[in-house]
């Protein structure tokens, strides 16, 4: 008997659209990409819980968790797992208070050690912990920004940068766009 299944909103969606009903004691862990109001309802209708899990690989993947419920307006991506610290900052690396949307930094002993043969995005993206008296203390700029809310959850606001998510994988527009710019026929 299946009791737990991960998936992200888009396979969700396509498990949904195909017909699929759940079961009343299914645990149901969704991460990858945002969740919908919309998604996460019908998938509550589909199972006894449903968590929204959020997390960059560079930080092993889930880093926040939240666990929805039907009254929800918004579909936050939660709280810090164990072992993880979350920080909301401005510009200047500064602790933004509740409901001022801010950069997105994860810590904690799940933080990759950067990236395979790239010091220089290792350098860009892992920064020095500014709140940390540990020298090998480090933060993941993950390029998100969001806000805290006053329970304590954390609100996924969007990207900083141009990076979209299509059915959970990384896409660098940027990347797509400079490869097109080399065919003869684009101006």
């Amino acid at each position: 008997t299946i009791t737990l299944i991960q998936g992200t909103p888009s396979t969700f969606r396509m498990l949904l659209e195909s017909g699929w009903i759940g079961k009343e004691n299914l645990k149901i862990l969704c991460g990858g990409e945002a969740m919908t109001l919309e998604i996460a309802r019908k998938l509550l209708r589909c199972s006894g819980s449903l968590w929204n899990m959020y997390g960059p690989t560079e930080t092993t993947i889930w880093s926040t968790v939240y666990r929805c419920h039907e009254e929800d307006e918004i579909i936050p991506i939660g709280k810090p797992i164990d072992n993880t610290q979350v920080y909301v900052l401005d510009d200047n690396l500064q602790r933004l208070p509740v409901g001022i949307p801010g950069h997105l930094y994860i810590g904690g002993v799940g933080l990759a050690r950067g990236y395979h043969n790239r010091p220089d995005l290792t350098k860009e993206k892992f920064i020095k912990n500014p709140f940390s008296e540990g020298q090998e203390s480090r933060l993941y700029c993950t390029g998100d920004v969001a806000k805290w809310l006053p329970d304590g959850n954390l609100a996924f606001l969007g990207r900083s940068d141009y990076q979209v998510k299509v059915r959970g994988h990384r896409i660098e527009i940027g990347e797509i766009e400079s490869v097109l710019l080399q065919h003869p026929a684009i101006n």
